[in-house]
């Protein structure tokens, strides 16, 4: 089934970012290759270091493009990276997906349809993790940033930015923030607003470009009746350990605390200390936790 607006065929693509996970990706091609919903693939190897890119090269046909960065400088400047190689491709509409993401061709068919409405300039559907559903979230500020570095209280952070059961009463429901594993957004729009902050290497891309497209006016939405599976295979954790991951997050947390919320010199002080205290708690954490193998 093709979609149409105005009688002109809406050209979608949908960039897959890998990084040492070919097994994954391989998986999620097999899956989409075939989709008519989808006028090209575009993988994106992040410069891994397990000859993804040259076993990921052999799927290459004139609907699948495989092209490798430069260097692994994360999530946000994997994605840029093939969201400006499709510049000239007359693409209308794109997908960012993760390749641990199972989607029937239906979804993708159904986001298009959401995309025909004029306000939405992003749709996400319910992300379904081991039962777990991600229906997108608020912006989150300086408060529950700071909570969020208090050992035991981060799950209330999380809470504080979640809209209520009740919010979701509608097909489509206008949120602030989507998960960036997987959503269409219109390309003009994502070009406009210079795509992806690369400015973090992991970690609260999402909340960024939440603020990016609320800052220019745009509306982001769930399609509560779509939903796709997580997989959680996850690349990341395969390649980074607990605190590694964890001093990134908090770096990216600063960044965007910083240029996105402009939170004030103090504030930022304020929100460092309590990092590295939470920091230091992590690294006990860790040292028990390789005391208690070890016996």
């Amino acid at each position: 089934m093709l979609y149409f607006i105005r009688g002109i065929k809406m050209k979608t693509a949908i960039i897959i970012l890998n990084y040492n996970d070919y097994d994954t990706t391989v998986r999620m091609l097999n899956n989409i290759k075939d989709y008519i919903a989808l006028d090209l693939i575009v993988v994106v190897d992040n410069k891994s270091t397990d000859n993804s890119y040259n076993q990921l090269k052999s799927f290459e046909n004139d609907k699948i493009k495989v092209i490798e960065t430069d260097n692994n400088y994360g999530y946000a400047y994997g994605n840029n990276y093939a969201l400006k190689y499709i510049e000239d491709k007359n693409i209308d509409y794109v997908i960012i997906s993760n390749p641990d993401i199972i989607v029937s061709e239906d979804i993708i068919n159904k986001m298009k349809l959401d995309m025909e409405q004029e306000q939405v300039a992003l749709v996400a559907p319910v992300i379904n993790e081991k039962g777990n559903l991600s229906r997108g979230w608020k912006i989150p500020h300086f408060k529950e940033d700071l909570i969020s570095n208090i050992t035991y209280f981060h799950k209330y952070a999380t809470k504080l930015l979640r809209y209520d059961d009740s919010y979701y009463n509608q097909k489509l429901v206008k949120v602030e923030v989507v998960s960036g594993c997987f959503f269409m957004i219109k390309f003009d729009i994502f070009k406009e607003i210079n795509y992806f902050d690369s400015n973090t290497f992991l970690y609260y891309e999402e909340n960024i470009l939440g603020s990016k497209l609320k800052n220019n006016d745009y509306e982001s939405y769930i399609d509560t009746e779509l939903e796709v599976i997580h997989d959680l295979s996850v690349s990341v954790d395969k390649s980074l350990d607990s605190i590694k991951k964890y001093k990134i997050l908090k770096n990216s947390q600063i960044y965007f605390e910083e240029k996105y919320n402009h939170l004030n010199i103090l504030g930022i002080i304020v929100l460092r200390l309590f990092y590295i205290i939470s920091l230091f708690i992590s690294y006990i954490h860790v040292y028990i936790l390789k005391f208690r193998r070890k016996k």
